[in-house]
């Protein structure tokens, strides 16, 4: 602890360096886990990847000129428009870009990294599940 930090700060930011990749992803397997049933079993089911930032053309495509600006995506079809006719080409994937997380962790200075992580993962699994914001709310109690 630096002289100034309290205690609680520390909590916040108990890392002295920037976590890893595996660490971003070990935070977002357990926020998947951690899903209430009846979502925890299907949410399994959609692969997690983490990368520093979205690649340029998933940018381009979305329009995006800051990569700081992603913090995560979800690629697949939701499960609101699935049918038995669909031929996936890949798998439904949760991607977390974790500089872009990073650099909001250490902006806002009032939330723990995993809370964060989480927060962007139910949000992106939102899209898969087709939740509505009422939905994510019950899940995600973000503002308390």
């Amino acid at each position: 602890m630096r002289g100034t930090e309290t205690a609680a700060e520390t909590d916040m930011h108990p890392h002295t360096t920037p976590p890893s990749l595996d660490e971003i992803a070990a935070m977002a397997f357990a926020a998947r886990d951690a899903l209430p049933e009846p979502f925890r079993g299907p949410a399994r089911t959609v692969a997690i990847r983490v990368e520093d930032f979205a690649a340029d053309d998933v940018l381009a495509e979305m329009e995006i000129d800051d990569p700081f600006e992603l913090t995560g995506l979800y690629d697949g079809i939701p499960l609101t428009e699935k049918s038995v006719m669909d031929q996936p080409d890949r798998p439904d994937t949760i991607w977390l870009f974790r500089r872009p997380i990073l650099d909001e962790w250490i902006e806002r200075e009032d939330v723990d990294l995993p809370a964060l992580v989480a927060h962007v993962l139910v949000h992106e699994f939102a899209h898969h599940f087709g939740w509505s914001d009422d939905d994510i709310a019950t899940i995600d109690r973000w503002w308390e």
